[in-house]
């Protein structure tokens, strides 16, 4: 009897198994039934770099791990359109569209995240995450959109760097955590490069996707969904899928040659206004034209002061060691007087302002700033010029590095002591170096910015060229 008893329970337990391995599809090494090749392919990348990722996140703990939890919400709502597709024939633009609005969701509450948290201490990891965010977007681009994640992921690569020269022989956590994150983006682009070449690939069968396709919630196992962050207004989805559809439109009525005239209707002159004056006087409301299109403007360039959210007030401050100066507008005499050698000093969205600091203290940086002039004595680190225009920068002691990214128009005058400062750029323009003379003035120095680039037959030599005139 006790051996009848056990045997019945051993059938029960295995059919409890049966029906679990069913249900998931994850028993064993089989894949899941029914799920497509590169949903499965998308699973192992969410099992792996991802995953490892969010655990290395969760370890650094504060506002990267919150930021993580965004990064794996807006990843799965790319496996959800993953999944829509590999059931569902092309859908229209319009639907399309909706069904990309909870990835375009994710990016921007990604980005809102990390601007405001500005004062963050981990705010470069924050800036990695939200300048490369924007390459979950690939579903939409066509025919490249591996090397649209490449782009994106390039990006991340300034502040990544920043990250490992801060930690490498500090905390090997840090540098785990940025190996981490750019992996999932370089198996992005392997993982496109098989699946995805010139596109998002849509099933032959089933019926067309519509705006209330839903998938299948089936998370590879081990991986968890965590709970989204606050939901933030709809982004706009890029333009690029319209643009290319439109453009297919265009040149497939090209195309048709003489044909595509057949359908136009021949006036004859007695319809014409300018052969038959009395056409234009005959009454009846006048019909204007259409408006010209005017490209709409992005929510982030909106004038705040016409937006429902309030401007935000100008600051200076000392947070920790941090020196922060934010939102200043025609303020002319900012100092900072009473400064350290562990001090750095963070400028971001000042306009038509100066501002002078004393002392010695680690870094400066200045971040979407215009027309600021910046005076300062000694930095021990590095002096950072990134999204800014028409800035004017001067050392008065010493300085080793300077660095100008995305930034069009900024003079740096040197001292003499600082005449060995090296100055790195990227991505810029209208960029001048002024070197001090014995009597006291300027001599100015454009820094180059056009380059040719030649093969040798065994590398690539690049050098200045100048514009001549």
């Amino acid at each position: 009897a006790d051996m009848e008893r056990l045997v019945e329970r051993l059938e029960k337990a295995v059919e409890r198994l049966e029906t679990v391995c069913q249900g998931s599809g994850m028993c064993g090494d089989a894949p899941a039934k029914g799920v497509a090749q590169y949903v499965q392919a998308f699973d192992a990348l969410l099992a792996g770099p991802v995953a490892e990722y969010t655990k290395i996140s969760k370890e650094v703990g504060g506002d990267v791990q919150k930021h993580a939890e965004m990064v794996h919400a807006g990843l799965m709502s790319e496996r959800a359109l993953l999944v829509v597709a590999s059931q569902h024939q092309q859908p229209s633009e319009n639907a399309f569209s909706d069904l990309l609005k909870p990835i375009s969701e994710q990016i921007q509450a990604v980005q809102n995240f990390r601007e405001k948290n500005r004062g963050s201490k981990l705010f470069n990891h924050l800036s990695a995450v939200s300048e490369s965010i924007p390459a979950l977007g690939w579903v939409a681009m066509a025919p490249k959109p591996g090397p649209y994640v490449k782009e994106m992921t390039d990006a991340a690569m300034f502040y990544t760097n920043r990250i490992l020269k801060e930690y490498k022989d500090v905390d090997k956590k840090q540098v785990d955590w940025v190996k981490a994150y750019l992996s999932i983006w370089t198996e992005l682009q392997a993982y496109i490069k098989e699946y995805h070449t010139t596109g998002l690939t849509w099933s032959k069968t089933g019926p067309v996707a519509t705006a209330g396709a839903k998938a299948a919630p089936a998370p590879p196992a081990g991986v968890a969904p965590p709970p989204p962050g606050p939901p933030p207004p709809p982004a706009p989805v890029s333009s690029s899928t319209d643009d290319s559809a439109s453009r297919s439109a265009l040149f497939a009525q090209i195309n048709r040659g003489e044909g595509i005239t057949s359908g136009l209707r021949h006036v004859s002159d007695d319809m014409k206004t300018h052969k038959n004056p009395a056409l234009k006087n005959q009454g009846g409301p006048v019909r204007s034209g259409p408006k010209p299109f005017t490209a709409p403007k992005p929510a982030c360039n909106a004038n705040p002061s016409q937006g429902s959210s309030p401007k935000a007030p100008p600051l200076l401050e000392l947070e920790g060691k941090k020196w922060r100066v934010e939102n200043q507008e025609n303020a002319t005499n900012l100092v900072i007087s009473d400064t350290e050698l562990k001090q750095v000093a963070y400028i971001f969205k000042c306009t038509n302002s100066t501002l002078q600091i004393k002392g010695k203290i680690n870094s400066i940086t200045l971040d979407n700033c215009k027309k600021l002039g910046l005076v300062f004595d000694d930095v021990v680190g590095i002096v950072e010029i990134i999204n800014s225009r028409d800035v004017k920068v001067q050392v008065m002691g010493k300085v080793p590095t300077i660095s100008i990214n995305k930034t069009d128009g900024c003079h740096v005058y040197l001292s003499k002591s600082s005449l060995d400062c090296e100055i790195v750029s990227a991505k810029s323009s209208e960029m001048n170096v002024l070197i001090p003379t014995e009597g006291g003035d300027f001599t100015e120095f454009p820094v180059p910015e056009q380059f040719k680039t030649v093969w040798n037959g065994q590398k690539l030599v690049t050098t200045v060229t100048e514009i001549a005139g």
